[in-house]
């Protein structure tokens, strides 16, 4: 894929005592994809980038403890994350941009939208929950004993094509584990000021439940609304979601794009 882009180049910027990994596809106005939880640009967004990147500059991060980007001797927040993607875009020189946030990139995007408004010109959020009961009970408990066989073979790889480092796998996979035990969301009233345009995207058999999805899209001042079937990322291509390897659902690109071409 990068070979047949004219545009695609890759770097790393010193932000808050990260060396941040990040990727530019395409040419336009700017799109930031943040990846989920345990994930890599490649293994969140690696379907769809080409798809996107025909009509914008895509603008792909690994945060913190993620994928080739180093660590720092602190827990994962979501807060950090925004801060560190806000400073990343400085040093890019980027004003403003849209944003999609898949799952955990949702939770940063969400931190993005309330600390960094004035970055933010539209804002997609992919598969997140803004409070706990959003999902089962089930779900919260089973961070209680979570071991690394837990998680999907699929993103162990993904990790490792990008550091291939089994100690800074095992990092990454304790301080997401952390940072979801003690996860508490957003008020309705931090949820409410958020004035960028935004659309909330769901699949039907998701992490969060669709009538949870239906709440933050009422919630939300300027906000659309999309279920696609399926289950967490199949409609962005997730890795963790495809069948035998093969993305062979529909896909919410056209969606994605006449969202992010309108005006006002």
């Amino acid at each position: 894929m990068p070979a047949m882009d004219n545009n695609f180049k890759t770097g790393y910027s010193v932000v808050n005592g990260l060396s941040m990994y990040y990727e530019i596809h395409g040419q336009g106005k700017p799109l930031v994809l943040i990846h989920g939880g345990g994930s890599t640009i490649e293994t969140s967004f690696g379907r769809i980038i080409p798809r996107l990147a025909s009509h914008r500059q895509i603008i792909g991060v690994e945060l913190q403890a993620h994928g080739h980007t180093n660590d720092r001797d602190t827990d994962l927040t979501f807060e950090q994350d925004a801060d560190d993607v806000a400073a990343l875009l400085n040093h890019l020189q980027i004003i403003k941009a849209d944003f999609l946030g898949f799952s955990n990139g949702g939770h940063t995007a969400i931190e993005i939208a309330i600390r960094h408004p004035e970055l933010v010109d539209r804002i997609i959020l992919a598969s997140t929950f803004y409070k706990r009961s959003a999902v089962t009970p089930q779900f919260w408990e089973g961070f209680d004993h979570a071991k690394l066989g837990d998680m999907p073979q699929v993103l162990r790889e993904g990790y490792l094509m990008a550091n291939n480092n089994a100690g800074s796998l095992m990092n990454m996979f304790n301080k997401d584990v952390r940072r979801m035990k003690v996860f508490k969301g957003w008020s309705d009233g931090q949820m409410k000021s958020i004035q960028a345009p935004t659309l909330i995207i769901n699949g039907n058999n998701d992490v969060g439940s669709m009538e949870h999805a239906v709440e933050m899209y009422r919630i939300i001042p300027n906000c659309e609304l999309a279920i696609f079937p399926g289950g967490h990322g199949s409609y962005l291509g997730a890795i963790e979601s495809l069948e035998n390897g093969k993305w062979s659902q529909f896909n919410a690109t056209e969606l994605i794009e006449e969202f992010l071409n309108k005006t006002g």
